[in-house]
């Protein structure tokens, strides 16, 4: 839902500033069914898949577990849409349905922070990139929904006007206008810090950690590798996260498990392996410890919120 919204009100309120109707939209699913968000929120749409045509731009929303009702009928009408000139594009968990039908082979994608782990597993031939937008020509990947109203401003701005842009983003108190190659924003164990805030040995430390998720590093080989020694990465590493290095590693590796358990069908002990474990056993307690609950159980607990009465339900 803030996804679709950070997409219609910022085109909505440039339409208002202009006095033109510049922009228009409309709302599509797969059947022409009432859609319900993850919040609950209920959208109407204007039509079905099948009967979109003659459009500019088509993006869609979802989360990294959709799929379409008919998959063949769905994929071949987006295929067919690409091929006669429609942009296709994908926000946040959309981008999954979108590199299942095929239209992102060979394209750069903006995959957030969130799903990195999920969609490189399922997709690993597609480059990942952590840019808030990626445009490679003619698919648009946004990571999320401030995202969304960022590449909406570029629009905006291509067709009204930098000023016009400005304005809309002032309107919502948007507080920066992001364009193409701005990276995500992402969280540390500090609530008043974020990966862009650390100190360069630290932020190279955080990358190197992120490239060795399923290969694990020890830490005195990562401090060579940042030009510090062990004991200064661990100070300075504290001291800018609230963790050790080996600690913040060991997190960052359940996180990408818990992608895998909740946004993947790969077996546990695949799990395991894609995440640096020779076994089972030592992921089962470093997951139970991290989150309370084992991988199973885990993915039990998202599969029965998802299904209620055989009806799928949205899980983000």
């Amino acid at each position: 839902m803030s996804c679709l919204t950070s997409m219609i009100e910022p085109l909505r309120a440039a339409n208002e500033i202009a006095d033109c109707r510049a922009f228009t939209w409309r709302i599509v699913s797969e059947t022409g069914a009432r859609v319900p968000s993850s919040a609950q929120v209920v959208f109407d749409p204007d039509l079905t898949l099948q009967e979109a045509a003659e459009i500019d731009y088509l993006f869609l929303l979802s989360s990294p577990t959709a799929n379409f009702t008919d998959r063949k009928a769905g994929e071949g009408q987006l295929r067919r849409l690409a091929r006669h000139g429609t942009a296709v594009g994908g926000v946040s968990g959309g981008v999954f349905p979108l590199a299942r039908s095929g239209l992102l082979d060979g394209h750069a994608v903006s995959v957030h922070w969130c799903y990195e782990a999920a969609f490189a597993q399922e997709f690993p031939d597609l480059p990942m990139r952590d840019d808030v937008i990626v445009f490679d020509h003619p698919r648009y990947t946004v990571a999320g929904a401030a995202a969304a109203f960022d590449l909406m401003l570029s629009f905006i701005e291509d067709r009204l006007g930098a000023e016009i842009a400005t304005e809309v983003a002032c309107w919502f108190q948007h507080p920066v206008v992001r364009g193409r190659g701005v990276r995500q924003k992402t969280p540390t164990f500090r609530r008043d810090s974020t990966a862009d805030m650390l100190p360069a040995p630290v932020a190279r430390a955080v990358d190197l950690l992120g490239r060795h998720v399923s290969d694990p590093i020890a830490v005195e080989d990562l401090a060579q590798s940042v030009g510090v020694s062990p004991r200064q990465l661990e100070r300075q590493f504290k001291k800018a996260t609230g963790q050790s290095p080996s600690r913040y590693y060991r997190t960052l590796r359940m996180k990408a498990a818990r992608q895998l358990v909740l946004f993947s069908k790969e077996p546990i002990p695949r799990i395991a392996v894609a995440v640096g474990y020779e076994t089972v056993p030592p992921l089962m307690r470093h997951y139970r410890e991290e989150f309370g609950v084992t991988p199973a159980e885990d993915r039990n607990n998202i599969n029965r919120f998802r299904v209620e009465d055989n009806r799928p339900l949205p899980s983000a």
